[in-house]
């Protein structure tokens, strides 16, 4: 990716969340905070489409672009974001149910990642995809690009438990991919 570590869009996102956001005394929902992730979340988007319109070996096809990109992308932030509490949570003396379900959420964020890489390459790498599919493929995008804001909503502002909270980004991440690989699909058809 010329000169780029693959690592530094899930790096500068959270050296930007680190600095602008506040820390809550409580457990409340703020919008303006949300907002603020939201935005900074978007550091995702515009990383992805560096890494996807830059990643230039010869050996890569259009195809599977979006799946290196998707994999580098989601190592990197689960190496940034859950390393340090899964290496800590697992060497305690004490077992909780936690990690597990922080383990799940990774690999939720993994196929979350992946088909967010595959509707970045949808959106700028394929030009001849049906004009009917373009606003699905947007709003797809936008979807998985605010998915924290969502899961912190429903934590936080409608008080869902930890539990609830990642079989919901299961079920969701197991539906965008889905989504994503009919569209995906759709757009690799030849038109008539």
């Amino acid at each position: 990716m010329r000169g780029r570590p693959p690592g530094m869009g899930p790096a500068a996102q959270l050296v930007c969340l680190a600095t602008f956001l506040k820390v809550s005394e409580t457990d409340s929902f703020d919008p303006y905070q949300e907002l603020l992730k939201t935005l900074i979340g978007f550091i995702d988007v515009a990383g992805l489409y560096f890494a996807l319109t830059q990643l230039t070996h010869r050996n890569i096809s259009q195809n599977h672009k979006f799946q290196a990109v998707g994999l580098g992308w989601a190592f990197a932030d689960s190496v940034l974001h859950r390393l340090a509490p899964l290496w800590v949570g697992a060497r305690g003396l004490e077992f909780t149910w936690d990690y597990i379900l922080e383990g799940l959420e990774a690999n939720a964020n993994l196929v979350l990642s992946i088909s967010l890489a595959a509707l970045g390459s949808l959106m700028w790498l394929r030009k001849n995809k049906p004009k009917t599919l373009i606003p699905i493929i947007y709003t797809c995008a936008g979807i998985v690009a605010t998915m924290p804001s969502i899961t912190s909503y429903l934590k936080r502002g409608l008080g869902w438990h930890f539990p609830k909270v990642v079989g919901f980004e299961l079920f969701t991440s197991l539906v965008m991919a889905f989504i994503s690989w009919q569209l995906f699909s759709a757009c690799q058809r030849p038109s008539a």
